[in-house]
């Protein structure tokens, strides 16, 4: 197969993006190179999408159209860390699980959980993935402070700075995070750091009712215990264990330890390893993924409808995410049937709603990507609209992925 031009290659087999094969890939090495594919591409009105390490190339909706897939693996490495200022810069094809290698000689860093720890820098600002610890960090959005992007008409844009408090630009960072790759390349992330803690342990405890977590949710959430991540896992066989993370000093953690001991009751086990299921996905390839919001209060409102949802379906619906963030995470089998899904998917979406949140589909197999909306109702369509028309006049970087067909 012949290549419209330099820096292309035939795609394979495994060149897939949701089930979607492309006709060529490209490998840039640097920001300039990928800007002069990313133009060469807008000339020959080639569809793109970025890949990353792949580990969510079956997220969202497959795309309208695939020319080009642009992998960003030689987009790697740390271009500077200035640890007496707590910032990084990195590019954008540097795995997670790298990044936090280079940085922990230091004694620092970045500060997001990784349920895919292979996954991308650029792939985490992508899709805008976090763990238990967003409760006391924050998400993405939070922490990248500056972001180099190729837009898709190849102009090269850079926001933000080293300095955390340098606004300039910063909302660029906040509409590339999350936007699943429709809006542009990114190249290189500025991130704010954070020392890495000293001590750390878990205080977790199993209950058998959804409001028996939240009233334990809100005793920690109510007391001076500064937790870094309070988590909820509830598995398909029943029961609901609550763990809460605490990160700082030796002898403060053994204080605070003890206090959220004693507000999860005397059953409560307190450890230095995290529970096995956390920072985890409640499912795996090839299953169905979804992503569930509410209120800090709507949280043991998910776990009820969760609950009631796997006995009215018959399903092993598993549930698992942050109290202390309103950020639940639900998992089914792949083989489960697109109605029984679709079944689980509106109860969800309505609990949701009352609790002031929303349920989306990350993942899930085609038969049942073909049944649901993945997204639903979401807020300020018209206004995603009209930034993607600005970005990407032609609806070029990876359409139909996003919400609402963007």
């Amino acid at each position: 197969m012949s290549v419209p031009f330099d820096g292309l290659v035939p795609a394979t087999d495994q060149d897939t993006i949701a089930g979607v094969p492309a006709r060529y890939v490209a490998t840039p090495g640097s920001t300039e190179e990928a800007a002069a594919i990313v133009r060469a591409a807008a000339e020959n009105d080639l569809a793109v999408v970025v890949r990353g390490a792949g580990t969510k190339k079956d997220w969202a909706a497959p795309p309208r159209r695939l020319d080009l897939i642009i992998d960003t693996h030689r987009l790697s490495g740390v271009v500077e860390h200035a640890a007496g200022d707590l910032i990084t810069i990195v590019r954008a094809g540097t795995p997670l699980r790298e990044l936090g290698e280079k940085l922990a000689p230091a004694g620092q860093q970045l500060a997001l959980d990784a349920p895919l720890p292979d996954s991308t820098v650029g792939g985490t600002v992508a899709v805008s993935t976090s763990g238990p610890r967003r409760m006391l960090y924050g998400t993405v959005r939070d922490l990248l402070i500056g972001v180099t992007v190729v837009r898709p008409d190849g102009v090269v844009a850079r926001a933000g700075g080293k300095v955390v408090k340098n606004v300039a630009g910063y909302d660029l960072g906040k509409l590339i995070s999350g936007s699943y790759g429709t809006l542009g390349l990114v190249t290189e992330c500025v991130f704010r750091l954070h020392p890495l803690p000293a001590a750390t342990a878990y205080v977790s405890r199993r209950v058998s009712r959804a409001d028996e977590a939240g009233r334990i949710a809100a005793a920690v959430l109510g007391a001076q215990v500064v937790p870094s991540a309070l988590e909820v896992d509830a598995g398909p066989d029943g029961g609901i264990e609550v763990a809460v993370g605490l990160e700082g000093v030796p002898e403060g953690i053994k204080r605070r330890a003890a206090a959220v001991r004693e507000l999860l009751g005397g059953e409560a086990a307190v450890s230095d390893t995290p529970p096995a299921w956390w920072s985890a996905y409640p499912w795996g390839p090839g299953d169905v993924g979804l992503k569930l919001t509410a209120a800090l209060s709507g949280v043991p409102t998910l776990l009820a409808a969760g609950r009631a949802a796997r006995d009215r379906y018959g399903v092993p619906l598993a549930l698992r995410g942050s109290a202390g963030a309103g950020v639940v995470y639900a998992g089914l089998p792949g083989t489960t049937s697109p109605e029984s899904v679709a079944g689980v998917l509106d109860d969800l979406r309505a609990a949701a709603a009352t609790a002031s949140g929303h349920a989306v589909v990350l993942t899930a197999p085609a038969p049942v990507r073909g049944r649901v909306d993945l997204w639903g109702p979401v807020d300020g369509l018209h206004l995603m609209r009209r930034v993607k028309e600005q970005f990407d006049p032609d609806a070029r970087f990876a359409p139909g992925r996003f919400v609402g067909g963007i």
